[in-house]
């Protein structure tokens, strides 16, 4: 499937690259308390705004579940994934408060989704780090 590239919202650009790779039906950029950074054109905005709460409800179980097993208390996740006959949703972790979810169909290629994940979550890192540009005073009269 083909998935269309352009996006919407704030931090949709980060979605791009992910949505063309195939298999790749939506994608999402989430705050840690759920609310839409940036969503796939696919996705209406009742279902990315859905997505978004879950992906912090998700994660926040997965600590959860972690924590259980482990007796640690703030495990840090690498990635969440669900499995189910419809394909898989992705989760992980994209810097401070932020999250970057997709879902995939039945046949995608996990390892490249995986990888390209990591290579869009540190081109977002940057950005969200990245110094305020200041005007340069120097060269103006």
């Amino acid at each position: 499937m083909s998935a269309p590239t352009s996006t919407t919202g704030d931090l949709a650009w980060v979605l791009t690259p992910l949505l063309e790779l195939p298999g790749v039906q939506h994608a999402v950029v989430a705050t840690g308390d759920g609310l839409v950074e940036g969503a796939s054109p696919g996705l209406d905005r009742a279902s990315g705004e859905r997505v978004a709460a879950m992906t912090a409800t998700l994660h926040a179980a997965a600590r959860a579940f972690t924590t259980a097993f482990t007796d640690v208390e703030a495990p840090r996740l690498a990635q969440t994934v669900v499995e189910s006959d419809q394909g898989f949703a992705i989760v992980v972790p994209a810097g401070n408060n932020t999250t970057l979810a997709l879902f995939a169909e039945p046949g995608a290629k996990l390892g490249d989704i995986a990888y390209q994940m990591q290579v869009q979550v540190t081109a977002l890192t940057r950005a969200m780090n990245a110094p305020a540009r200041r005007p340069d005073t120097a060269a103006r009269p």
